[in-house]
């Protein structure tokens, strides 16, 4: 196994165990199953496990894990704060004390403020006296390092990166989303102030090896190299140095040698440029399904009137390259439940972004034909709904 420095020049695994997608029995998680794979993986050097409050029953099988086989004091434990449920300063230690039972210890290695959208989650934090009660948890070791998750636009994400002296942060990304969510330029604003970045949805959720269009498993299959799918969104994450560990939510013993196998063989630097030309080829392969030739290269941004015109395009794509009610999800969940939203519907046709559009795209017929598709009315009663009782 390879590892990667925390801020702390502590040895991080280069990959990191994502515990959400434990296999279910029934209703509940498979301990067993779930132990052996833990367990497989910790054999092949993983250290990282990262958990959270709001994956059922995630907490409390992590925890059982670790402390039936003995091994707590000798991997990091990542968890997160709901700060979506946080709606006063005494709930902060109310689910802090929980997670600490769940997971059967009296300190976390790795705390996250999970899933920021908007600077304004961190604020009402702020409000709440979340800067003095992590001094304390530190001054007490019982949390190590404080970060954040993160889905929202490579603006807002560089706003909260600079709001606060950051452990590490965590977000989205992989070879398709180089230039949304907090994107390229995000990770390269974290490296830049020695914030360690940790990677989620690497493969977007399996999508990028279970979803890839067949001409592009085909080009794949036929590839000198002899990668998986997998191991070729792996291994262009693994290139960059920036990036301290990359979470995979494995379910399977095969899944687990085979990432770890990876893990130990990737390097920084050693894609080569015909490489490259592979990536570029598959994703023109996925943007042939696409609607919008948005390349999220943001140069339409920033909309005078807020609209997150890369960001609908993105997930208007996501809707016919992967499943509608991902790309609808993603909308409502990345750009609707912001403090202010970056809806296409606050369009007014202004045409400023059209002239700065290296695609030449038709961006105000583009935002409308956007909002309809990802709005359906079931879609915007249930916005509304969340904005409600989450933006205070």
């Amino acid at each position: 196994m390879q590892y990667r420095k925390d801020k702390n020049g502590n040895d991080i695994s280069a990959i990191g165990y994502g515990c959400m997608r434990f296999t279910k029995k029934g209703s509940s998680i498979d301990f067993e199953k779930a132990e052996k794979e833990v367990m497989r993986g910790y054999e092949l050097g993983i250290n990282y496990y990262d958990t959270a409050y709001s994956y059922p029953g995630s907490e409390e099988t992590l925890g059982k894990i670790l402390e039936k086989n003995n091994i707590r004091d000798k991997v990091k434990i990542a968890t997160k704060l709901p700060q979506y449920l946080v709606n006063n300063p005494s709930q902060i230690d109310k689910y802090f004390e929980e997670e600490l039972r769940r997971l059967r210890t009296d300190y976390i290695d790795y705390y996250l403020m999970h899933l920021f959208t908007d600077i304004k989650n961190w604020e009402k934090l702020v409000r709440f006296g979340i800067i003095d009660w992590i001094s304390n948890k530190k001054k007490e070791g019982a949390i190590k390092n404080i970060g954040f998750s993160y889905h929202g636009d490579t603006e807002m994400f560089i706003k909260i990166l600079n709001s606060y002296d950051w452990d590490f942060c965590q977000i989205q990304y992989n070879y398709v989303d180089e230039h949304t969510q907090a994107g390229r330029r995000g990770l390269e604003a974290a490296a830049a102030k020695g914030i360690p970045v940790i990677i989620m949805e690497p493969l977007r959720g399996g999508k990028l090896v279970n979803l890839l269009p067949d001409d592009a498993k085909k080009l794949i299959n036929a590839h000198p190299h002899k990668w998986s799918s997998a191991e070729w969104g792996l291994r262009w994450l693994w290139n960059q140095s920036e990036i301290m560990c990359v979470l995979s939510g494995m379910n399977s013993i095969e899944m687990v040698e085979e990432n770890a196998r990876i893990a130990s063989d990737a390097k920084p630097g050693e894609l080569t440029e015909e490489d490259f030309e592979v990536y570029e080829k598959i994703k023109k392969i996925i943007g042939e399904k696409e609607k919008v030739g948005c390349t999220g290269c943001a140069y339409c941004m920033p909309c005078p009137h807020g609209v997150d015109i890369p960001g609908t395009f993105a997930c208007y794509n996501k809707m016919y390259s992967e499943n509608k009610s991902e790309g609808r999800f993603e909308y409502a969940r990345n750009i609707g439940v912001r403090e202010i939203p970056g809806f296409a519907t606050q369009c007014v046709e202004c045409g400023a972004c059209e002239k700065h559009c290296p695609q030449h795209i038709e961006i105000r017929k583009k935002l409308k034909e956007a909002d309809k598709a990802l709005r359906p009315l079931p879609y915007k009663v249930i916005t509304a709904v969340i904005r409600k009782f989450t933006i205070k």
